[in-house]
């Protein structure tokens, strides 16, 4: 399905691409999130009309998010849970629980910003998260999680 993009979508494309992708990957979710609208002579034409603004809203959304990582460079994430004698935890580290330990410091993100490389975290260490606050500003930041006993 030919689809044009309203908004940047990681590894698809920019604003106003006219790109295919398979036909559930747009009725299921570019589409009812307004990220994307068929393409057709008349959505192309209303796309037009609307490019500028459409693309000034990006920018902002950009600069926001670039203002935002400013807050994480001087952020270190530390957590303690319970684990066992040689390192593994009971239960393990998710995203929700990296959201409330961002949030404890002022700042806002949400659960889907986060990437966790190797799924939820089941071991005491250091370990690197990705939060991408935009598809063009991606944080790494080092978690470091500390067992109790």
């Amino acid at each position: 399905m030919e689809i044009i993009l309203m908004e940047r979508v990681a590894k698809l494309g920019s604003v106003g691409d006219v790109v295919t992708v398979k036909n559930g990957y747009a009725r299921n979710f570019l589409i009812p999130q307004g990220k994307a609208k068929r393409a057709s002579k008349e959505s192309i034409e209303e796309f037009k009309k609307i490019k500028d603004e459409i693309e000034k809203k990006e920018k902002e959304l950009y600069s926001n998010a670039t203002e935002q990582s400013k807050l994480f460079e001087n952020l270190s994430l530390k957590i303690s849970k319970k684990a066992s004698v040689d390192g593994k935890l009971f239960g393990s580290v998710t995203n929700l629980d990296i959201v409330s330990l961002v949030e404890e410091n002022k700042i806002n993100i949400t659960k889907s910003m986060i990437s966790l490389p190797d799924g939820p975290i089941k071991r005491t260490g250091e370990h690197n998260i990705v939060i991408t606050l935009h598809p063009d500003v991606v944080i790494n930041i080092n978690l470091n999680i500390v067992g109790e006993v």
